[in-house]
């Protein structure tokens, strides 16, 4: 419950929030009750009183002393990291205070809430409790879990606002930067995700593409900006809340940890202005339409070994259709639409739908964000 001094104190921090308020601007802090440090005071007394420690209940300890065997230690950790061991959430004391510190930096501070690492390998109990603790100290706080994979049990209304969204980020990066899935494939990636979720959690699920974990997008695109863009303009026209990871909007770089942690370029002359610009636009029309907000979803063209794309997204009576054409040829579109015309948001330029039928050559790379006007 104390800032580290090194970066500053509980009033800085106080500062930092408040500052990003006034710019409307909310602040998470990453918290890991999973595991703790291998310096944290309790797991200290375990390795010096072994059994005799009043702490020995807070791990999950298999053997004493607490050792390294085989490079397996005695103890459960976080992916068998001696220096991480696993914290025992189901222990009264550990439970209690735990769920201090979640309610303390909402209450103290006023943070909005809370990512949660390594949140699949914490017990269910402990983040029941812990969504109503942190509910009761904010109830608008936002719970955002970090998990890999399909995550319906986290997303009952009970634990978790939303998780990250690596499911989707897979999808994505196969079908428009790695080329593993054609159009059909893709689509059935994502569809089979939204049968999963309630529709409610799809429509506030942190969609990413990359992250502090992974390779930069744009390095996993081999430095194609054409395919980073048309992978983020789907992350912008699909249901739930886009995430850019810091950087990418300028074109940064950066293999795994560390190479995808280094600093934020702030020198202009080396960024992408042209790519910040495309994202500035994305983010616009997003806030824009509300159809790419909270709208259906639904695939009008993703045929086998194909690589084009088109969806619609739909509310009330505004509808917008996306076509996405991943492939390093012109192609073109014959979609069923209203027989009316359609703007193009990104260029304002209009095209109208003939017999039904809205038929669009699109260059290589090329998309569109149609929306009917009358």
């Amino acid at each position: 419950m104390k800032v580290d001094p090194h970066f500053g104190d509980i009033a800085t921090l106080k500062k930092l929030v408040d500052l990003c308020h006034k710019r409307g601007i909310r602040v998470l802090l990453d918290a890991v009750f999973n595991h703790s440090g291998g310096t944290f005071a309790p797991f200290l007394d375990v390795q010096e009183n072994g059994e005799d420690s009043i702490y020995k209940d807070w791990f999950h300890i298999r053997e004493f002393p607490l050792q390294v065997v085989k490079g397996i230690p005695t103890y459960d950790t976080f992916a068998f990291e001696p220096h991480m061991p696993k914290l025992n959430t189901e222990n009264p004391e550990v439970k209690e205070y735990l769920l201090k510190v979640a309610e303390f930096w909402i209450t103290e501070v006023g943070i909005d809430g809370w990512r949660l690492d390594v949140a699949n390998e914490v017990d269910h109990d402990f983040w029941r409790e812990f969504r109503k603790v942190v509910k009761r100290a904010n109830p608008e706080a936002y719970i955002l879990g970090e998990i890999w994979h399909e995550s319906a049990p986290w997303l009952e209304g009970d634990k978790f606002d939303a998780v990250m969204n690596y499911p989707f980020t897979d999808a994505v990066l196969d079908f428009f930067v790695h080329g593993n899935l054609d159009a059909e494939g893709f689509a059935n990636s994502i569809g089979r995700q939204l049968s999963r979720y309630p529709l409610q959690a799809s429509e506030v699920a942190f969609n990413l593409l990359d992250s502090h974990d992974t390779p930069r997008l744009l390095t996993l695109a081999a430095g194609d900006k054409n395919k980073m863009r048309l992978a983020a303009l789907f992350q912008f026209t699909f249901m739930g809340t886009p995430c850019i990871y810091y950087g990418d909007e300028f074109g940064m770089d950066g293999e795994g940890d560390p190479g995808c942690r280094k600093c934020m370029e702030w020198n202009p002359e080396k960024q992408d202005l042209d790519l910040f610009e495309f994202y500035r636009q994305l983010i616009q029309i997003r806030n824009e339409q509300p159809a790419l907000r909270t709208g259906t979803f639904t695939f009008l063209e993703a045929g086998r070994q194909g690589s084009k794309i088109a969806y619609e997204r739909r509310l009330d009576l505004e509808t917008i259709v996306v076509l996405i054409n991943s492939e390093e040829t012109a192609q073109t579109f014959r979609i069923d639409v209203d027989e009316r015309n359609w703007e193009n948001l990104f260029t304002a330029d209009t095209v109208r739908a003939e017999r039904g039928k809205l038929n669009v050559k699109m260059p290589a790379y090329g998309f569109a964000i149609l929306k009917a006007i009358n």
